[in-house]
This record gives structure tokens, sequence and C-alpha cells, in this order.
């Protein structure tokens, strides 16, 4: 296994000491392939960070053996033995059947407070006591659940300004009448589409502060088949930058031309090739606007169902930068030009599931509102 500390400012030895002695948290993004670790102080700000490849089916050691121990160990023990006995808060899929600990789903529509009825505790070989956060279940016919994203997606809601939240929309007269706690008590109550682009990207619909239902595309995972599985990926050559121009001709094709499904379009990812209409240094970027671009007319179709419009939305994504700056596109592509990207929202949820569970006591510095 391998792991990296990234400190919140200094150099280590003292300085990590100093930090630790004002740590008030210790929380985990525990997932399938990494375990990220953030060590909290009072005021919600992360003083250490360490990223590890140790998740939970990458343990350093079999998990019958141990292995989730080995791996909280390597991660946190250096800030437990300067700290002492911390709180331990973890969400993802720690809490699977294949976890530590299996924390059952709760049922949309799920607020945070379901969320912390819903922890699962497990206490660690040396003794320290995680709380587990549960994932999410919308049931029915064709049922969805998430681990690790409900977490994020109230982070998201209860971010605010600067570089880490999306604006809230709202008249201009209204903006100097209102503070920062009214302003954000306001983005967790009103309706929010919030988008989480990825190997299984998810569109999740907030009503009321509570994840009221989602969806689940699997564009990413369907991409990284096609290119490297099927004939499609034959005549691909990598390009040396992304190809904007290639991807937004997906995005068009699926948008325009999209009635018959992705089954029928993605192929002209080949046929464009062999009639020389889209070069081989084209084609990866093409068929990830094609697949993204299915994704969106997916989403606006079910959105349309319950009369929501996706051109009137103004979504708030999560995800890596890059990533989530193509899905801006995409969204401009459909009309809907409001797309934000939200940072830090894994860490902010982590810290207010903490708050509202009793974990930690926020110091007034730390905003809670949602």
């Amino acid at each position: 296994m391998t792991a990296r500390t990234t400190a919140a400012h200094g150099e280590p030895g003292k300085q990590d000491a100093a930090r630790a002695k004002q740590a008030v948290l210790i929380a985990l993004d525990w997932g399938t392939t990494s375990l990220r670790a953030y060590l909290f102080d009072a005021a919600g700000e992360v003083l250490d960070t360490r990223i590890s490849t140790a998740g939970i089916m990458n343990l350093p050691v079999p998990a019958e053996e141990g292995g989730f121990d080995a791996a909280f160990d390597e991660a946190c023990g250096v800030w437990l033995a300067q700290a002492g006995v911390l709180p331990v808060l973890a969400a993802g899929m720690v809490g699977s059947a294949q976890g530590w600990v299996q924390a059952p789903y709760v049922e949309t529509p799920a607020g945070e407070d379901a969320l912390v009825a819903g922890i699962v505790k497990v206490r660690a070989a040396s003794g320290v006591e995680m709380a587990v956060v549960p994932g999410v279940l919308e049931p029915g016919a064709l049922p969805n659940v998430m681990r690790g994203e409900e977490t994020q997606i109230f982070g998201a809601l209860g971010a605010q300004g600067g570089a880490d939240a999306a604006p809230v929309s709202q008249p201009a007269a209204q903006v100097g009448t209102q503070t920062a706690t009214q302003t954000a008590t306001q983005a967790a109550t009103q309706p929010a589409l919030i988008g989480l682009p990825g190997t299984h990207a998810k569109w999740v619909m907030v009503e009321g502060a509570r994840i009221a239902r989602f969806y689940t595309f699997m564009t990413g995972e369907v991409y990284a088949v096609l290119t490297a599985h099927t004939i499609l990926g034959r005549t691909m050559k990598r390009p040396v930058a992304p190809d904007t121009a290639a991807f937004v001709r997906g995005v068009t094709v699926a948008r325009e031309h999209g009635c018959a499904g992705v089954l029928a379009t993605a192929f002209s990812t080949r046929t464009l090739g062999l009639t020389d209409q889209l070069a081989a240094d084209e084609q990866p970027d093409y068929l990830s606007g094609l697949l993204i671009g299915h994704e969106l007319a997916g989403l606006e179709a079910v959105l349309a169902r319950r009369d929501v419009e996706l051109a009137a939305c103004a979504p708030r994504l999560i995800g890596a930068d890059a990533l989530c700056e193509r899905y801006r596109l995409a969204l401009a592509q459909f009309g809907c030009g409001g797309a934000q990207i939200v940072h830090r929202a894994t860490e902010r949820g982590l810290w207010r599931i903490a708050v509202r569970a009793g974990l930690v006591v926020a110091s007034d510095r730390t905003d809670q509102t949602v």
C-alpha cells in the first residue's frame, strides 16, 4: 500500500504534532480503490490529509487477517499517536457488504438526520471506535443506490461562496440584505440538481434538504469498455490534448440524432472514421461527447416527466475539475448554462454529519445550517 500525506501548511515533525493537538476529528472517505483521511480542527478546517491506495478491495492484507485495521493504522496511526483518542467518522464503501462493517441503506427521501440515525459503529483493534455513514437506497422496480455520494451531496448543500460553492440564484436587490447563514439556509431548502460525474455518474434531486430521487448512468465504465474491448477502439489514436471540438460534436450528435439510442449512434465513431469525416485522434473525444450527450438526454427526459426543465436548472457538479468542466460544456449544448463546480464537498459533508451526529461540537466559526 502507498500512502501520501498532504499537510495543510508547514513541514513534517514538530508542526505536524502541533496540528494534531488542535485536532478534534478524523474523517475518512473510504472507497473501493482508495482511502482519503482528513484531520479536522474545531472550526471544521482540514489540518492534514492522507491519501492511500488501500480501498476496500485493495487492503494491505486480506480483510479476515486484519486488513481494515492495517489500512486504518497506516493512514491515521500517526495522528492518533500525536493527538490521542479522537472520534472517527467514515463514509463510502467501507460501510458496504464488502466493507469493514455493513451500514444498511436508508431509503429516500433521506436527509442528514436519516443518515445520522443509520450510522453503524465498529471498533478497531487499537480500541478506536469508528462511526460509519450509511448509503442511500431509492426503492422501486428499478432500485438505485449510492455510498459516499450522499455525504458529498450534503457537503455541496452547505457550501457557500468563493471557490467552494455554486452561488445561490436570487434577485440582486436581496443579496445585500441577507446574511451568509440565511443564504445557505435558502440554498439548502430550495430544490437542487446535483451531478456527480464519474465511472457511474449520478444525478440527484434534492427537495426540502433531502435526497428525493437520483439516477445512475454508467457512462464512464461504458466508455472504458467501448474503447478497450470493442472494434471502436481499433481505429482510435489518443490525442496529445483533449479535443473540445470533437467532444462537442459527439454531444450534438447525441442531442440531435440520438433518438434511436446509444447502441445505434455509438457505431458512428467508426463509420465517421472510415469515411474520413473523423480523424483517429478525434474519435476518443467524439465518443466521450456522444456518451455524455446521451446521458444528458436521458436526464433531460426523466426530469421532464416531473415537469422540470434541465435548461432551467443550475446544477452543482462534484468531481474532478477536468471532468466537471467537460460536463459544463456538454450541459451548455442542452441550454443549461448555469452549472457550477463545488469543491471540498467530501470534507464539508463529513464535517457536517459529524457535527449532526454529536461526534464533535463546532466552534462559532463553523456554519452548520441545513
